[in-house]
């Protein structure tokens, strides 16, 4: 069976998993609820790291529902894309950097998605205005590299993402093309059976430089497949970087999240960013912790890493730019630096804040 066949059988019924989840009828109905405003979309793959054994399973935390989800406080859009939308498909905060949404589809629908109120249009919807996203990046020669994300680029077919690469790779102020994907993670299989899809990374990356950017979050989740996975794409030629999110009960320790750094450098992963979890509604109340709690748990597993384990920064995704929570002092200050920043003025800026031990978000103006 190919890869896309495999993923109809995706557990997408939330009644399926009842006697597992201890739900009663009131439960239940809440739960059916939730899953029709947030779907539920899990492969049989991803399904099965799970220990039912233990009810705060880190694995279940990131795939299935919770009621606290109905939590909406926070906000759908805590990063301003909106406002950075430039033409359907294509968010350009950044001067260097575009990022074109490919699809609106995953292979699993993460409980910690910052885009739960997804983007909207259908594939083929998206599909017709791809003229119109390369003709924007062809006109920018400010842009030096573009962010192939969504949803999951790898959700597409294979002749599809080769047609983005083909397009992108010509045009020649085009430094380097990423793929944002958590394929690796949740569904490796969609690389290690697809030879196409190897063979067009293989070809296009000796065309223009490609990076894979994924996002392991736990240990657990750095399994054999997954491990065939990342190797598949470095034979490619392909250096691959990981975003992880700091998310309460799932890698809030040091312990956890050194030991993730490790094993992800061991297999030739290179931490890239720790990010701070967004405030969005329905993930706020159920992943986001404290910004200073989790400085001390970046700098703690920081400090049993290697070299290419140190080379990660703390930062959160803010409508001004990507700020770097870069360090502590004993009164509870917080210092600040904008790693990028959306306007000019802020590139590079340094600041402290005094917080609570309750602040996990930086207020819009500040």
């Amino acid at each position: 069976m190919f890869w896309n066949e495999e993923l109809k059988n995706n557990m997408t019924d939330v009644q399926e998993l009842r006697d597992r989840l201890g739900l009663d009828d009131e439960k239940m109905k809440r739960m059916k609820a939730l899953c029709k405003a947030f779907p539920m979309s899990i492969p049989r793959y991803y399904l099965s790291l799970i220990d039912w054994d233990d009810p705060e399973d880190p694995i279940r935390r990131m795939c299935i529902p919770a009621l606290l989800e109905t939590d909406m406080s926070g906000a759908f859009d805590t990063s301003g894309e909106a406002g950075n939308t430039v033409c359907v498909g294509v968010q350009h905060k950044y001067r260097e950097s575009a990022l074109i949404l490919t699809t609106n589809r995953c292979a699993m629908y993460c409980r910690h998605c910052f885009r739960k109120r997804l983007v909207g249009l259908s594939d083929d919807e998206i599909a017709r205005h791809f003229d119109e996203v390369a003709g924007y990046v062809r006109e920018h020669k400010e842009i030096t590299n573009v962010i192939l994300s969504g949803g999951d680029t790898l959700m597409l077919p294979t002749r599809t993402v080769v047609h983005y690469l083909e397009t992108l790779s010509r045009i020649a102020h085009l430094d380097l093309i990423r793929i944002a994907t958590r394929m690796p993670v949740v569904y490796p299989m969609r690389i290690t059976k697809d030879r196409s899809l190897l063979k067009a990374l293989t070809y296009y990356g000796g065309q223009k430089q490609i990076y894979i950017v994924t996002q392991f979050n736990h240990p657990r989740e750095l399994t054999p497949e997954a491990r065939a996975a990342v190797r598949a794409m470095l034979l490619c030629g392909l250096p691959v970087k990981n975003q992880t999110v700091l998310l309460r009960g799932v890698n809030d320790s040091p312990q956890t999240l050194g030991r993730l750094l490790r094993e992800l450098t061991a297999c030739g992963v290179t931490p890239y960013y720790v990010f701070q979890c967004r405030p969005v509604s329905g993930v706020k109340s159920t992943f986001q912790l404290p910004l200073s709690e989790g400085y001390d748990i970046v700098e703690a597993a920081k400090a049993v890493q290697n070299g290419q384990g140190k080379c990660l920064k703390f930062c959160m995704s803010h409508p001004k730019g990507k700020i770097e929570i870069a360090g502590k002092f004993s009164d509870g200050v917080l210092v600040f630096k904008f790693h990028q920043a959306k306007n000019d003025e802020d590139a590079g800026r340094t600041f402290v804040k005094s917080i609570t031990k309750d602040t996990a978000w930086l207020p819009d103006e500040f």
